[in-house]
């Protein structure tokens, strides 16, 4: 189908008009200079097209994919973004304000048209086409129309387009015929760093050298690092009881420059009877969700320039358009629901060690305004519904891992091979001394957290009370299936009686750097939030509540967890990459904290044993209990783990119903009689 809409008339004139305004944009002033160069990058997109089928792309030199790479980004990398009309600054110095913001939106959009290319996908090069064209046809005797007419333009451009944009990203998720990338992992000569190019993505110094690096080890380790990320998976499978032999696919999502050890995973997986999918991160503004990446994806060419358009959905989100998608998607996984059905779930690979990244808040960048924000959250738990109906939670499962890249500094290499020895720990030793913990939990009804020095948490976590102490537990003993490396215990707390200040000096959350972070709960609730970030109080309030709030008013704290793995704190501290960890691995080195839902959505009533065979009762709060009356209220969407390290904490001590406490941590330091053997790791390393 898609070789066919080269010979249609729409694609035939969009072509010859695409070339024609970039000759001639029929416009003057900034107008005509935002046509003439959105125009010629179009036009340098076919062009990439026909170079790609014409066989370029395995037949061209290092040197000669790395400047191909280059040309189909420069207009955003370094420098050149500050001229770019890509850049909402620019963009309304040049066109003003409501202009400027629009066609900004519309550059982002188009460079979609960088992966259409490269996967083939010509619907959706062709419907880009022609939003452009339309935009410029809108032109009166050579300038803009009123800025309403562009804003509607763009409004039915994403909306009508839904049943292609979201159908395409519902298909991709579940169907193994997409085999794109996988194509490329599995065949091509991983040794030939060209093989890089050949995904579309941005090829920087990060892909190349983690590829490179990767290289250089003996196979037996691949094979090794690869087996800890597979196994897991199926570990996760097989201690919550889901049958996984009824599953077909599983999508595997990472970074580019580990397709070495993905190739293996992909070879483990189809063992298991997994035929492996894996999908970009999206590039049309319709499905993605802010900032976030789900899927595969390269080094950003700028993260200011991913940050700047993370509001680009306050050119659409009304609620007609969250009616029109959620339609859109619902009938998309009508479509493919026997493909959906079989989907057992996603194994991530994470990365870690990238530059801390505080972003300039912009004026001039698109915002949701109030009700746009709650148009998103509903648009986000319609889509998370309708997801769990054709891939029921009680079914899929997970896991996830992480590994540093050559970013993190010139011990890049030790650090690597560092945390291939905390994702491969002994789990029975943390089995055990967990449960000592544990068993000291379930005996208190609340847990205090108090921070020391310059931190000041002072936080009671509420815990859920038990029918049966011989039968039922409160935490989870985790060790390393889903949630790679091991060492944690944690739990779903009771809202009410949460009360309190969480405080944290620093602390790296999804890609983004909190100086200096402050929330406060009352009845599980966030009610008051702080950072230290910008100079203006508002500024920073807006930065927690875009992107740890998600928008929304507050949320509940979903998990509260005791992290014991004091070999991956003391690895962070021996290297001084505390700030750079991954939460994954971070969220094990001290006491942390979830905002948002449960570790147990949407399988709350699936029963879930520790390895002693008590069943665990806290797996739901007074949210997500309201999900069969009204998932909307039940669930957030989000879940966001903030760590205390050891070094801030004065104690964590068990509350009891008698008024005694029975302490965990005092002072750094593991207390606890039986979890003393946690602080060899501690009291063997000079910080």
């Amino acid at each position: 189908m898609e070789e066919s809409v080269k010979q249609t008339e729409r694609w035939i004139l969009a072509v010859e008009r695409v070339s024609e305004i970039a000759e001639d944009p029929e416009a003057k002033g900034a107008a005509g200079e935002y046509f003439q160069r959105t125009a010629a990058f179009l036009k340098m997109m076919l062009r990439t097209l026909q170079r790609i089928e014409a066989g370029e792309l395995t037949r061209a030199s290092m040197e000669e994919l790395a400047d191909w790479n280059r040309e189909l980004y420069e207009d955003i990398v370094g420098d050149a973004y500050t001229h770019s009309f890509a850049n909402p600054d620019y963009a309304v110095s040049r066109l003003g304000k409501e202009y400027g913001q629009i066609l900004s939106f519309v550059c982002a959009e188009l460079r979609g048209t960088i992966v259409y290319a490269f996967e083939g996908r010509l619907t959706e090069f062709l419907i880009c086409m022609e939003l452009f064209l339309q935009l410029h046809a809108e032109l009166e005797e050579g300038q803009l129309p009123p800025a309403e007419q562009l804003r509607d333009d763009v409004y039915w451009f994403v909306s009508d387009y839904c049943d292609v944009t979201v159908t395409a990203r519902v298909r991709e998720q579940v169907d193994p015929s997409l085999s794109f990338a996988r194509d490329i992992i599995m065949e091509a000569d991983l040794q030939d760093l060209r093989y890089l190019y050949r995904f579309g993505e941005y090829v920087g110094d990060t892909e190349l050298r983690m590829s490179a690096f990767l290289n250089t080890l003996p196979e037996e380790e691949i094979v090794k690092i690869a087996s800890v990320f597979t196994e897991g998976y199926r570990i996760g499978f097989e201690v919550t009881g889901k049958d996984l032999t009824k599953k077909k696919t599983v999508n595997i999502r990472y970074c580019l420059g580990f397709e070495r050890i993905i190739r293996e995973a992909v070879k483990n997986f189809a063992a298991m009877g997994l035929e492996s999918i894996l999908y970009r991160a999206a590039v049309s503004r319709v499905n993605m969700r802010e900032t976030n990446k789900v899927g595969y994806y390269g080094a950003s060419p700028n993260r200011q320039y991913d940050y700047d358009h993370k509001g680009d959905a306050a050119l659409f989100m009304d609620s007609a358009f969250v009616e029109r998608r959620t339609g859109a998607l619902r009938t998309a996984f009508e479509e493919y629901r026997d493909l959906a059905r079989g989907h057992a779930g996603p194994a991530v690979m994470e990365i870690f060690g990238e530059t801390p990244f505080v972003p300039q808040v912009k004026e001039s960048a698109l915002k949701l305004d109030e009700k746009q924000q709650k148009n998103q959250v509903r648009a986000n738990s319609l889509a998370a519904q309708i997801t769990n109906e054709y891939i029921p939670g009680e079914e899929r499962s997970f896991t996830i891992i992480a590994f540093p890249v050559p970013d993190i500094g010139a011990q890049f290499a030790d650090i690597f091979r560092e945390t291939v020895r905390i994702n491969t720990l002994d789990y029975r030793t943390y089995q055990r001394i967990q449960q000592r913990m544990i068993d000291a939990l379930d005996t208190g009804y609340a847990v205090h957290i108090l921070g020391s020095g310059e931190n000041h948490t002072d936080l009671t976590v509420a815990l859920a009370k038990l029918r049966d102490p011989e039968k039922e537990t409160i935490f989870e003993n985790c060790v390393a299936d889903v949630n790679i490396p091991v060492g944690e215990v944690f739990t779903s707390p009771v809202l009410e009686g949460t009360n309190g200040v969480l405080h944290v000096s620093g602390v790296y959350l999804n890609g983004l750097l909190y100086q200096d972070l402050e929330l406060h709960f009352q009845d599980g609730m966030v009610s008051d939030y702080r950072c230290g970030n910008y100079e203006d109080e508002e500024e920073n309030r807006r930065y927690i509540r875009e992107n740890v709030l998600y928008h929304h008013d507050t949320l509940p704290m979903g998990e509260f967890a005791i992290g014991t793995n004091t070999t991956a704190y003391v690895a962070a501290r021996r290297y001084h990459i505390e700030a750079r960890m991954p939460i994954l691995i971070a969220e094990k080195t001290g006491p942390h904290f979830a905002l948002g839902d449960t570790c147990y959505s949407w399988e709350e009533d699936t029963p879930t044993f520790n390895p002693d065979g008590k069943q665990i009762i806290a797996k739901e709060n007074a949210c997500s209990a309201l999900r069969r009356e009204d998932p909307e209220k039940a669930y957030f969407n989000c879940h966001t783990d903030i760590t205390i390290p050891y070094d801030e904490l004065q104690e964590i001590a068990v509350v009891c119903g008698d008024g005694s406490r029975i302490p965990i941590i005092r002072e750094g330091r593991f207390v606890l009689p039986g979890t003393e053997e946690l602080n060899e790791a501690l009291d063997n390393e000079v910080f």
